[in-house]
């Protein structure tokens, strides 16, 4: 990326879009592409990252890993998305890994560097610390609905959240939605099918189509499919 589009970049980022035209500069100087393929990680839980990332293209998840083995994802983010700002700030470990879901790239600023601009710029720490507040309050209602909501609930209402983010058409596996669910792909799929047959979705291998968002709302907190 040349420095004019890098600059742009961060311009249009709701985390930079504030700073004059001689800070952009700044930080898109500072700013160091890296490329990941489909399943690379990125971050390994336990690891302290030695810098701040931003997604220039692609998409990441941030997933936990249970005791048996299954991925619980956390989040999945795209262009312009900030992950394990955390860590950057306390220097402490991450308490989550982070992988490529396709190809990816990652701006990357070396932390001393980053936390230098921010004392610099303390509006940036403000705004991040805003998406990290929101953050937690959707990682709190997801474990709320873990524990009281039916499956079918829940994976409704993570089609609701990915649609709110990417439109109607949503480019998830049924493993990457069941990832999310907290469920298992053979329960997704089945729940999954009900969907398409009431008209609600249309779902082919690796998209799913919303068709019926009214449906899919009042089934996130009514009655089930019959």
């Amino acid at each position: 990326m040349q420095s004019a589009d890098l600059i742009g970049f961060f311009k249009r980022s709701p985390i930079f879009a504030s700073l004059d035209e001689d800070e952009l500069k700044k930080i898109a100087g500072l700013a160091t592409p890296r490329h990941f393929k489909k399943g690379e990680f990125i971050i390994l839980e336990g690891d302290t990252p030695p810098s701040f990332s931003i997604i220039q293209e692609g998409r990441v998840k941030v997933f936990k890993q249970s005791s048996s083995g299954k991925d619980f994802t956390v989040g999945v983010f795209h262009r312009g998305d900030t992950f394990g700002e955390i860590a950057v700030f306390d220097g402490k470990p991450c308490s989550a890994s982070t992988q490529a879901m396709d190809e990816a790239t990652i701006l990357t600023i070396p932390r001393e560097e980053f936390l230098s601009f921010v004392a610099q710029n303390p509006t940036i720490a403000i705004k991040i610390i805003g998406i990290i507040g929101e953050r937690v309050k959707s990682a709190h209602d997801r474990l709320r609905d873990l524990t009281s909501d039916r499956v079918e609930q829940r994976l409704t209402k993570i089609l609701l959240m990915l649609s709110s983010k990417c439109g109607p058409s949503l480019p998830f596996t049924k493993q990457e939605i069941a990832d999310m669910t907290g469920t298992s792909m053979e329960t997704a799929i089945r729940v999954m099918s009900r969907l398409k047959n009431s008209g609600i979705i249309h779902s082919t291998r690796g998209k799913t189509v919303i068709l019926d968002e009214d449906k899919l709302q009042l089934l996130s907190s009514g009655p089930p499919l019959v």
